[in-house]
């Protein structure tokens, strides 16, 4: 049964796993509602093997490092995948108008998105909606948990710039909720290394947005390398977990693509035993999908829709850089896997008494493989 379940993204694991056992109680005001100005002056917990703990700064990671080090970005660009529109007054069938908000989440055609919409309640197949600066779309399929097939009047490289221009950036449910995006988002939401030729995520790989010009520089008088990836963050990654069975939750899938040069950097480093550390879990994920038996990472795409939970063997991994994650999510799953459920737990509670910021614009932690 382990083997099946690894071979359909999931992780095997020693005995049944409950929800409940990755709650903690986070304040609301531990929430971050807009980045640590510098970028780079966000604060830092060290989570060493055994679970001891280190508090820095993003300034202080290139000493936490060694020379010979690899870290691995994801330099995926975010579009302005939040869209408000308005569903205008049927003539046959009832409705007045209605406003309707969008989280478009998975490209399927030049011209097609799916997107998860509220109110879907007031959705159905054949609507039409429009969007500022002419931009329109036909809903074509409406789905459970608010999940709805468009078509939009515009398509390709015509569509991408109707977006840039109509969209704003999709921000969380935990920010949107407390505020609306603004003209900084764009540039917040959005990694120093994004590639403009690599547009496609819908949310930030937001372990990234911690990165300068001087930590890069740093880095590099320290000795540590870096190489990049592309993983095309999808909206699932705000999905919550609704199965008290961790085992029964299933991921949405992701695509992902690793370079020739990338994937000989990554295996050079594994061969020469220097340490590889992906940032942010989109990078891990990517990593330890397209990795064999022995660790060594394959060049080329694929979609991922791996499941990291306690029990997993990581073929990669040596640490990870990465936010705090939301309660019961598959993220902090995931980083209990790498260090140990109790261990993460235990830093979790220290950061929350020590005042860290939480989630997409919070501080980070640098993980040690237990």
């Amino acid at each position: 049964m382990s083997a099946l379940l690894a071979g359909r993204g999931f992780a095997a694991s020693p005995a049944p796993m409950k929800l409940s056992d990755f709650d903690f109680h986070l304040p609301e005001d531990r929430i971050a509602l807009r980045p640590a100005r510098p970028r780079d002056s966000a604060r830092l917990l060290h989570v060493g093997q055994g679970g001891a703990l280190g508090d820095h700064t993003m300034l202080d990671l290139p000493a936490l490092l060694q020379p010979g080090d690899l870290l691995v970005l994801n330099n995926t660009s975010v579009i302005p995948a939040a869209l408000t529109g308005e569903r205008p007054a049927r003539e046959q069938g009832g409705g007045g108008p209605a406003r309707i908000d969008l989280n478009l989440h998975t490209r399927t055609g030049e011209d097609s998105w799916r997107a998860f919409a509220r109110p879907a309640k007031r959705l159905r197949a054949g609507d039409t909606i429009h969007f500022p600066e002419g931009l329109s779309a036909v809903v074509t399929e409406k789905a459970d948990g608010g999940d709805i097939a468009m078509q939009f009047n515009a398509s390709g490289a015509d569509l991408d710039l109707a977006l840039e221009a109509a969209g704003n950036p999709p921000l969380p449910p935990y920010i949107a909720s407390k505020r609306a995006a603004d003209a900084e988002d764009r540039a917040d939401y959005q990694t120093l290394f994004s590639d403009p030729a690599r547009k496609g995520s819908v949310a930030a790989p937001t372990a990234g947005l911690h990165f300068t010009e001087r930590l890069f520089a740093a880095l590099a008088a320290r000795g540590v390398a870096t190489t990049q990836l592309t993983l095309h963050v999808g909206a699932g990654t705000f999905l919550p977990v609704k199965t008290e069975n961790v085992s029964d939750h299933r991921m949405h899938a992701e695509w992902y693509e690793i370079g020739g040069e990338a994937a000989a950097a990554i295996n050079a480093a594994r061969a020469e035993r220097r340490r590889i550390i992906p940032v942010g879990t989109t990078a891990l994920r990517t990593l330890e999908s397209a990795a064999d038996n022995e660790g060594r990472v394959r060049a080329g795409s694929a979609e991922t829709a791996i499941f990291i939970t306690p029990g997993y063997r990581f073929r990669v991994t040596d640490a990870l850089l990465t936010n705090f994650h939301l309660p019961k999510s598959t993220l902090f799953m995931l980083v209990s896997a790498l260090a140990g459920l109790d261990v993460m737990q235990g830093a979790y509670a220290h950061a929350i008494a020590l005042g860290y910021r939480f989630f997409s614009y919070g501080d980070a932690c640098l993980i040690e493989r237990g």
